[in-house]
């Protein structure tokens, strides 16, 4: 049971980090999309998927515009 509350602790803290890179990322949406895009090439693919679900959770408006301007969202996940 230990091993599962130490990843329940992990998982807390991995989402934790991420909705603050989110955060980050959200400042650099004013600043265009190859700020953004430059943010999430300093994260691992995992972050970056996380960030983006962070961001439509946290401001859908501000995911909906990343996305509308850019569009090819997808291929920095990877």
């Amino acid at each position: 049971m230990g091993d599962v509350e130490g990843q329940d602790n992990a998982v807390d803290s991995w989402w934790g980090q991420v909705k603050s890179y989110a955060s980050l990322a959200i400042e650099r949406v004013a600043c265009g999309v190859d700020a953004v895009k430059q943010f999430l090439f300093t994260l691992s693919s995992d972050e970056r998927w996380g960030v983006m679900m962070a961001i439509d959770e946290r401001s859908p408006q501000v995911f909906e515009e990343l996305t509308a301007i850019a569009p090819d969202w997808g291929t920095w996940m990877g």
